[in-house]
């Protein structure tokens, strides 16, 4: 298999600090989706991850997680604000 990922180009798009705050929750959404996949598939708390007993010390709550994990969640979110403006649209607040 020769598969090459082709993320667009974003390198250039840089956030408004507006955003900020949209960036923060959708963090914590996309934190959130990860872990209710994963508790459906019957993983639980664990301090360590252990795949074979389906254990993760990141099912917490967002608020809980180390700044390294949430700043993994961040850049998720990022990247997805900076992929919308690429593709042509705009975030606006209601």
């Amino acid at each position: 298999m020769s598969y090459r990922p082709k993320p667009l180009d974003t390198s250039n798009v840089t956030l408004a600090s507006e955003l900020e705050t949209l960036t923060e929750r959708l963090a914590e959404h996309i934190h959130d989706v990860w872990a209710e996949g994963r508790l459906a598939e019957g993983w639980t708390y664990g301090e360590r991850r252990d795949d074979d007993a389906k254990t993760h010390p990141g099912l917490v709550p967002y608020d809980e997680l180390s700044e390294s994990e949430k700043e993994y969640d961040r850049r998720t979110a990022m990247g997805t604000l900076k992929a919308i403006h690429v593709l042509g649209y705009r975030v606006e607040e209601c």
